[in-house]
């Protein structure tokens, strides 16, 4: 039973999201954060206040909240700063709060603070139908960025076309630079969210533009990559890394108060949604962990308690 600190509330998860983090720590290749549970997985939640620690003034309890940790989400309760919890959309199911934090934050924080991403621009995600993908399909569109997606599968890409994607590449034979460049002109590329990694840097820096930016966020495709550096040097280009998981609560705290601010009224009006695969039980996890394996969802995997 975990209890509440100095500025932390407790909350009683009704629900949290699979993701690919998750199962890189199951397989002990993904070390947690200090401070983080090393035996329980789960970098996000939905649910009630359950108690407050001292000093505590943002919440009362039964307040339905959700956010980011740095693992323990798939426990029945987790303790986090007050400041870090975002107020959940009003009228929101567990279900569909517990598939909004990691994968908006992650992509709002790409998009707007690490490729500052403007209106008007090309905007080019690679695994666009993965859940980060999903949400940067969606921010992007919001502010009236061009975007277009590359995913493996024809319908993926069909059905993300439904959330604002401009133009679907399916990246399958692997020579997906060359389909973008028929589809758009060369050297268009304004910005680009990267999921994959590995030998898609190659590809990124062809289809850039001047002065383009290159954000990468997801290694499932490896870890290691040759690219031509003139490319870049003449396209005067920027590659920036990032992760949330291992911030410091200072740098989340900001983050999760500017996007509460700026973006939950959204999900009220309905402009953004959250993209829900499937439901599953807690006692289902290891079906929700091998569809994950499989590359078999669109969006995220949600896990509820009974």
């Amino acid at each position: 039973m975990p209890e509440a600190g100095i500025g932390q509330i407790r909350v009683k998860v009704r629900a949290s999201a699979l993701n690919r983090a998750d199962l890189l720590q199951r397989a002990g290749n993904y070390p947690v954060p200090p401070g983080s549970p090393a035996d329980i997985a789960g970098m996000e939640y939905a649910g009630e206040v359950d108690a407050l620690g001292e000093g505590v003034q943002l919440w009362k309890k039964g307040d339905r909240v959700m956010g980011i940790i740095g693992g323990g989400g798939h426990a029945e309760l987790v303790t986090v700063h007050e400041r870090e919890a975002m107020a959940m959309p009003s009228g929101m199911s567990w279900e569909n709060a517990a598939a909004i934090p990691e994968v908006f934050l992650t992509a709002y924080d790409a998009l707007f603070t690490r490729l500052n991403l403007r209106p008007g621009e090309t905007l080019l995600i690679h695994a666009v139908g993965s859940g980060v993908g999903t949400a940067a399909v969606q921010l992007a569109s919001l502010i009236g960025a061009r975007v277009i997606g590359t995913a493996r599968s024809a319908e993926k890409l069909a059905r993300v076309k439904e959330l604002g994607l401009d133009t679907g590449i399916d990246a399958s034979s692997g020579d997906w630079a060359t389909a973008i460049e028929k589809e758009v002109r060369a050297n268009s590329v304004d910005a680009i969210l990267d999921l994959v990694g590995g030998n898609y840097l190659e590809g990124n820096l062809r289809v850039l533009a001047l002065k383009g930016r290159i954000v990468v966020v997801g290694l499932t495709a490896g870890y290691m990559a040759q690219f031509n550096m003139g490319i870049l040097l003449r396209k005067r280009g920027t590659i920036v890394g990032t992760t949330l998981r291992a911030r410091p609560i200072e740098e989340k705290i900001a983050l999760a108060r500017d996007f509460s601010a700026r973006m939950i009224p959204y999900f009220e009006s309905g402009r953004l949604k959250p993209i829900v695969d499937r439901v599953l039980h807690f006692d289902q996890i290891a079906d929700a962990h091998r569809a994950m394996e499989a590359n078999a969802t669109l969006g995220k995997l949600v896990l509820i308690w009974r």
